[in-house]
């Protein structure tokens, strides 16, 4: 099978336009991935997938996985360097005088959500081929295009990312939640969800769910006492004022 390099370049000559770049692997495997470019339309998304899927040598008529990755906010320190104008003495003379120095700054990465594809050949016994395409960021900008007409097996797959990660997949036939109710706001495998604890109690064997629980009671009941006493006391003014 072609190495990555072989199969960008393939891309970016049979897909005019198609940003491609290679993610690399470090660990042992060696297993690099290509990734899209961010923004692409989903005309030209699809027209790559169909390309690997097509392409007589590569002939990747399989996809196995689809797996949804969530990359929060990050703060990176980076050294940068500037050049500042100083006064300086010199010769018993103050002259105006340009220095490079070095300085650390932190800035704040924004943060991305990510699809990652493994691709197969059946036909010609060989893979995988990873496939990733990231969104714009993991807020107002999610969308990425379905290869569901392309692979029919992501169809199930990325109706599961869109339900826990909150990915909108443009173009999906069938989008709606898979695991979790309609009319559920959260997405579940997001790094910042937070467990609701709301539910109703049963007895369990998990610590941590029990804690929850039982604090979620006391406040309930704390909250309920508050409005009760606040109820009662709108009732004792109301026959006041009718007397």
């Amino acid at each position: 099978m072609k190495t990555v390099e072989e199969i960008k370049a393939a891309i970016e000559a049979a897909v005019p336009g198609a940003g491609v770049e290679i993610v690399a692997n470090p660990s042992v495997s060696g297993q690099h991935s290509l990734r899209l470019r961010p923004g692409d339309s989903v005309s030209g998304a699809v027209a790559v997938a169909k390309f690997l899927r097509d392409d007589p040598e590569l002939a990747l008529d399989f996809l196995s996985n689809v797996t949804g990755v969530d990359w929060p906010d990050k703060e990176v320190t980076e050294k940068v360097k500037v050049t500042r104008t100083v006064t300086k003495t010199v010769d018993g003379v103050e002259q105006a005088v340009e220095e490079t120095a070095e300085e650390t700054r932190k800035r704040v990465q924004p943060g991305c959500l990510e699809v990652v594809y493994h691709l197969f050949s059946v036909a010609k016994g060989h893979g995988p081929v990873v496939l990733r395409i990231k969104t714009e960021n993991r807020t107002d900008q999610v969308e990425l295009p379905s290869l569901t007409p392309v692979w029919r097996s992501a169809e199930f797959q990325e109706r599961e990312i869109f339900d826990l990660y909150g990915i909108v997949f443009k173009g999906h036939p069938d989008l709606r939640r898979l695991l979790m109710w309609e009319g559920f706001k959260d997405h579940p495998m997001r790094r910042d969800y937070v467990e609701p604890d709301d539910f109703e109690y049963e007895p369990t064997a998990h610590d941590q769910v029990l804690a929850r629980a039982m604090a979620h009671q006391a406040k309930q009941k704390a909250a309920g006492t508050v409005a009760g006493a606040a109820d009662a006391g709108a009732g004792a003014e109301g026959t006041g004022a009718g007397a």
